[in-house]
């Protein structure tokens, strides 16, 4: 799925993101706003990755998403 859909089906996309990363807030969430590179950072920031390694991951979960 591209990022652009994930962004404006945010709403909706908060709960498959919080199955995947059940860390983040759904404060954290609603300042994201759907923005790619703040999730990312804020995925860096809680789980102790490199930026590279939470950019694999947001990338590995958005080609995997199920929008069913």
């Amino acid at each position: 799925m591209n990022w652009d859909t994930i962004s404006g089906q945010w709403k909706q996309m908060k709960g498959k993101i919080k199955e995947n990363w059940g860390d983040l807030t759904d404060d954290e969430l609603d300042r994201i706003a759907g923005k790619r590179d703040q999730l990312v950072g804020k995925i860096q920031e809680r789980y102790g990755l490199s930026k590279e390694e939470a950019e694999r991951r947001v990338r590995d979960w958005t080609d995997n998403i199920d929008t069913h």
